[in-house]
């Protein structure tokens, strides 16, 4: 990660070694982007806290664990997306759950649903993309996360 910030301070650098106008004017214009959408972004964070603070990781795994094959994949995608979670939290829960007896199948649904599905995330992608384009990308994540999960249960032998 941190040779990606690297890359960027480095880009960065040379564009303002090349042109100081643009780039300072781009900098305004990203400055100005993320003070509009800082309070929806902070919103979601907030939202997304307070989930993950009442709904704690044993309860997802009893949940997860007790409702294995497709019954499981379609609780888990639904669960993962209603809540959000970044990678480096979402990875380190689905580790936790796989010890606790959650199969691949069901983490896999619910990984991707977390990631790819944002039901929380909604208000704001309606806001800059609209409704049509956003129910139709949610949807076509939707189901590119049953299957990712159904070809995970294939490798792993938990389908058919």
């Amino acid at each position: 990660m941190y040779y990606l910030y690297l890359a960027t301070g480095f880009a960065l650098l040379l564009s303002f070694l090349l042109n100081r106008n643009k780039t300072t004017k781009a900098l305004k214009i990203a400055f100005k982007k993320f003070v509009k959408i800082f309070p929806a972004v902070l919103s979601m964070l907030i939202m997304t806290s307070l989930i993950l603070f009442f709904i704690p990781d044993q309860a997802i795994s009893d949940y997860l664990q007790n409702n294995n094959g497709s019954i499981g994949v379609i609780t888990a995608s639904f669960l993962g997306s209603i809540t959000l979670m970044p990678g480096f939290i979402a990875f380190p829960l689905c580790g936790i759950l796989l010890k606790k007896g959650v199969s691949y199948m069901v983490l896999s649904s619910f990984s991707t649903t977390l990631m790819m599905v944002g039901i929380i995330t909604y208000p704001i992608e309606k806001e800059y993309f609209g409704v049509k384009v956003t129910i139709g990308r949610n949807i076509i994540s939707f189901l590119i996360a049953l299957i990712i999960a159904f070809v995970t249960g294939i490798f792993f032998g938990e389908a058919l």
